[in-house]
């Protein structure tokens, strides 16, 4: 999964300066988005991504060195159990690195096309606040809670 092919890397934010943060929405009560904010939100996504391509990385080596002599024959069936243990905590690692480097690249997205800051469920300002802590959010309080009780 190539982050060329999302259109955001962090070799290519050429478009950063052209972030209007004025369009960002943001909810009742709270103050627009200052261009600082704005900037401080794309640092730690492109460090979130450095950071999940980084794991990866490792984890997908980690897999690698797993797959190699797991055989099984003439291994002790306990030793087979443990591989196979190992194997599956790093399959995990790797798809939950994936789905949390996809939702940085999407929100990476959303910045640059002004879309950033929307619940993607119901359309309304997933707030300043929320997205100052978790800048991957793409749910509303509302909504997130929603989703959780189902």
């Amino acid at each position: 999964m190539s982050s060329a092919k999302h259109g955001a890397t962090a070799d290519d934010i050429s478009w950063r300066a052209s972030v209007d943060p004025g369009s960002l929405p943001y909810r009742e009560g709270e103050e627009p988005w200052s261009r600082e904010e704005v900037d401080e939100v794309i640092d730690e996504l492109l460090a979130d991504i450095a950071k999940q391509q980084t794991a990866i990385a490792v984890a997908e080596r980690e897999l690698a060195d797993l797959r190699d002599g797991t055989d099984g024959a003439g291994r002790d069936p306990a030793d087979v159990g443990s591989s196979n243990f190992e194997r599956d905590q790093e399959m995990s690692l790797v798809h939950s690195a994936r789905e949390m480097l996809e939702q940085s690249l999407s929100a990476l997205r959303a910045i640059r096309t002004g879309h950033y800051g929307s619940c993607e469920n119901c359309g309304q300002p997933i707030g300043k606040g929320r997205l100052q802590v978790f800048p991957r959010a793409n749910l509303c309080v509302t909504c997130k809670q929603r989703e959780e009780r189902r």
